[in-house]
């Protein structure tokens, strides 16, 4: 391969890069995350912190925080090799089940927790409108608390159609 040729296939391989990140930065990756997740997915074995730093230039510290993002979102995974002493990392390769499962995972939680909150709530408002002694504040106290009931449900509703996109094994 001449070496116009490999400047082009760089060139196209830092568009790749930078294009997928937009993808997965919707995922609630960083730029930084999602640049060196795409970089170990494009690269065909696995990678050192220093070959990371090198191909994306950034400094080896921030190569580890980025893995241990990645890590701990099940993106990357440290692999060994004989022979080899240092850390080597590979990203995973079913990146619609990994991205979605994530992704998912994330929203579940998050509306779980609304759920729990707002049902907290509702339960303030039902022991603080017991008193209530004027019609309005009734009025308001009774409409307030529909309102919350819908909104819970809609949580409840929210989490189910969530656990309806999980990606097949």
């Amino acid at each position: 391969m001449g070496g116009n040729d490999h400047h082009n296939l760089e060139d196209i391989q830092m568009k790749v890069i930078h294009e997928f990140s937009k993808t997965l930065e919707m995922f609630g990756l960083s730029m930084a995350d999602s640049r060196l997740f795409v970089t170990l997915y494009l690269h065909p074995s696995p990678m050192t912190l220093d070959e990371m730093s090198s191909a994306l230039g950034k400094s080896k510290t921030a190569m580890s925080t980025g893995i241990r993002n990645l890590s701990d979102q099940g993106l990357v995974e440290r692999v060994w090799k004989k022979g080899v002493r240092k850390d080597l990392y590979t990203s995973t390769t079913n990146l619609y089940k990994t991205f979605m499962t994530s992704y998912i995972q994330k929203w579940q939680t998050a509306v779980a927790e609304q759920e729990k909150e707002l049902s907290a709530v509702e339960g303030q408002m039902k022991e603080n409108f017991k008193g209530c002694v004027k019609q309005m504040e009734k009025d308001e106290a009774v409409l307030l608390q529909e309102r919350m009931q819908e909104m819970i449900h809609f949580h409840t509703r929210l989490l189910k159609a969530l656990q309806s996109l999980q990606p097949a094994p």
